[in-house]
């Protein structure tokens, strides 16, 4: 199975076609009717899962969801990941949720909506059916383990963007009667909560599986911490939550990951499709140029990369530039400012370094297709964190603290440390380095952990989400809307900033899903 993950991640988008088509349109995904024939390879639920083979296929097309352009490929790494104070839209027209400008008809809420539920709906088929198959229970718990988190992961992207969704947790099977109420976010972050716990204690360690592909044990449980600070944060404000945050984030930790010594490498290794377990513990993947029968390249490098017509280089459109306030936020000799934000620009195949006060026309650096191995104009084969370890750190560091209300405890000290001494070229696990920080007191510690957040995973599309559950959301983005004015960035630099309201702390429920279900209401202000 893992041969299909490592060398045939193209083949997702060709699997489970028959299997799916006549299911997943009946809720939330928009098909306007069945089809009308009967083709020779179509399976019925019925009919499908009887072998392995089957239900690992079926597995794949639960996993299709992620890195498809409505998702990781493009929608959430190029625009929902950068709607916060790091970056800015770098294009003078165009609406959508980069720009805070956008309805519930539009195209960037209504299709990644469907594709969540579209990963959601496999999944149901697959559990549903599991026990089919004559095979080891060993194997098949794998298999429905992973299941289970792809489906609460799913539910996660939902409910942290749209609050109260359907939660939806059996197949459908009928094209009527599908009309289901929206469930309360808490209910939902519940649900996920012991899915989560469940799925964990059935996957394999990412040891067992060599590479950072497939859901892990580590994923799981970095995932679980994410979760539960999102629980402890707004809107719910469950701060027993830390606690559990704390606790799934050491379990991480108890695993031999580790720091890759060199932040650069992190994303030259993406980029070269090359795996790093240590680091990176769970990653969209993403293959190819576009060329041939089997199509599972993406539009990271393409959307995100340092702007060049040169296909020779990798031809980039450059979309997000750095704002000079997360330009600053670096202190002198943070290695990862000028990987994060590229310090030149191409002219040709030559590199011009900006000067120094050309801060608002430099580009993301973090996705360089110069060191793709295969590049086309218009796809790119870099694959996208979804859970890298320096994140676990520093989610042990914030729920250490949270969860006692005191000054930070050793081991958050190092745990955060860690993270800081790689930064600026230090070994990551060699303490008393002039770098270390000690001996601060719990409000000072937390500011720290958020823009030592903000320095380490910029553009991998947590930003926004860690502002709204510190519940700082709003006022940074007014405060951006300020800092812009005054600077010489350009005029449509403050486009988002400008926009942005209260009701955008959610998005609105697609105006086409509350056609389609009449039990759906739709969120304040929208």
């Amino acid at each position: 199975m893992d041969y299909y993950f490592r060398k045939m991640k193209i083949l997702k988008n060709k699997i489970a076609i028959g299997i799916f088509a006549s299911i997943i349109c009946l809720f939330g995904t928009g098909c306007e009717k069945f089809l009308g024939t009967t083709s020779e390879d179509f399976y019925t639920p019925d009919e499908y899962y009887e072998t392995e083979a089957q239900l690992n296929t079926a597995l794949l097309g639960v996993y299709d969801p992620l890195g498809s352009t409505d998702l990781y490929s493009y929608n959430i790494s190029s625009f929902w990941g950068t709607e916060a104070d790091e970056g800015y839209y770098a294009r003078s027209t165009g609406d959508g949720p980069q720009v805070y400008d956008y309805t519930s008809a539009h195209t960037r809420i209504r299709t990644p909506w469907q594709k969540l539920y579209q990963g959601i709906h496999r999944a149901n088929l697959l559990l549903a059916s599991a026990h089919k198959p004559d095979m080891s229970e060993s194997s098949r718990n794998v298999i429905i383990g992973e299941a289970q988190f792809l489906r609460a992961f799913y539910y996660f992207i939902l409910v942290s963007n749209w609050g109260d969704v359907p939660l939806v947790l059996d197949p459908t099977k009928e094209p009527t009667g599908n009309n289901v109420a929206r469930t309360p976010a808490r209910e939902v972050y519940d649900f996920i909560f012991e899915e989560m716990k469940e799925a964990e204690r059935k996957v394999r360690t990412i040891q067992a599986i060599g590479h950072s592909g497939r859901v892990s044990k580590s994923a799981v449980q970095g995932v679980l911490a994410r979760v539960c600070l999102y629980m402890a944060g707004y809107p719910l404000m469950d701060v027993d939550k830390y606690h559990d945050a704390r606790y799934w984030a050491a379990e991480v930790m108890k695993s031999s990951h580790a720091l890759n010594p060199d932040y650069k490498q992190i994303f030259i290794n993406y980029a070269r499709d090359e795996y790093d377990i240590g680091e990176s513990i769970w990653e969209v993947e993403f293959w190819g140029t576009g060329a041939g029968t089997y199509r599972e390249a993406g539009w990271v490098g393409v959307r995100l990369g340092i702007a060049t017509t040169n296909t020779t280089l990798g031809h980039s459109y450059g979309i997000i530039r750095t704002t000079e306030k997360y330009y600053r936020l670096f202190e002198t000799g943070d290695l990862r400012r000028d990987w994060t934000i590229a310090p030149y620009r191409y002219n040709g195949t030559s590199k011009v370094n900006h000067g120094a006060t050309e801060i608002y026309v430099r580009d993301i650096g973090k996705w360089r297709r110069e060191y793709e191995l295969d590049k086309s104009t218009s796809l790119s084969a870099q694959n996208f964190p979804l859970l890298r370890y320096s994140d676990v750190l520093l989610m042990f560091a914030e729920a250490d603290i949270m969860a006692s209300n005191a000054a930070p405890s050793p081991e958050a000290e190092e745990a955060f440390n860690q993270v800081r001494r790689r930064a600026f070229g230090l070994p990551p696990t060699t303490p008393g380095s002039d770098q270390d920080v000690s001996g601060m007191n719990h409000d000072d510690f937390l500011a720290l952990i958020k823009d030592e957040r903000s320095r380490e995973l910029g553009f991998e599309g947590l930003r926004k989400y860690d502002l709204i559950r510190w519940g700082d959301f709003l006022k940074v983005m007014s405060d951006m809307e300020i800092d812009i004015s005054t600077s010489n960035a350009p005029v449509y630099a403050s486009r988002a900033f400008q926009n942005v309201q209260p009701k955008h702390l959610l998005f609105p429920i697609p105006v086409r899903e509350m056609a389609l279900n009449r039990l759906l209401t739709q969120n304040p202000e929208w």
